[in-house]
């Protein structure tokens, strides 16, 4: 019977060297996400600005068109976070701190565009699964832990930072909007 002995540093660069392009996919997936949500942000913004100034509350369709433009131009913000977020990794150890509360972000947007373009939320679904990977392989690496309460704490105060800043935006952009009225719709 024999013994085969593994030799930690070379696993261990071995290791990193393979999240580098997972992380770079990972990234461009992200970009290409944010590409799309950004064009359909615009196209949203161009057609809803008649109701700058003939918005209806009364009217059901104008009530939809501006959340469904609050809810893209709120995937949008995170999105771009997230991205800032994974741009600024600088190596291996930087990956625990900076990924684990981008995680349930991406999932949360993807939850909400499930509906509205689908094929976003299912690539959003695959980012996070190879996010994910990446944080638990650096971690292993680097032998971090987590504090997943932490981080989910980390994610709904971004999440909700995020929700006020959009909020006053749509607000600006719809002065005859009776915002109160729609954030209970």
């Amino acid at each position: 019977m024999s013994v085969k002995y593994l030799d930690i540093d070379n696993e261990k660069i071995s290791h990193s060297v393979t999240l580098t392009p997972r992380l770079e996919y990972s990234a461009s997936l992200l970009d290409e996400i944010v590409e799309i949500i950004s064009q359909k942000r615009n196209d949203l913004k161009l057609s809803n600005h008649d109701l700058i100034s003939d918005f209806d509350e009364t009217d059901k369709t104008h009530m939809r068109a501006i959340e469904l433009e609050r809810t893209i131009a709120f995937s949008l913000e995170i999105l771009t976070l997230t991205k800032k977020r994974t741009k600024s990794i600088t190596n291996i150890h930087s990956i625990p701190q900076i990924l684990p509360s981008s995680i349930p972000l991406i999932r949360t947007i993807s939850a909400q565009l499930y509906d509205i373009v689908p094929n976003c939320s299912q690539k959003l679904s695959e980012l996070s699964v190879h996010l994910g990977s990446i944080v638990l392989d650096s971690a292993a690496l680097t032998h971090a832990s987590f504090d997943f309460s932490q981080s989910n704490t980390e994610s709904s105060t971004l999440l909700d930072e995020v929700k006020l800043m959009v909020d006053s935006k749509i607000s600006k952009q719809y002065p005859n909007l009776d915002f109160f009225k729609l954030c209970t719709t």
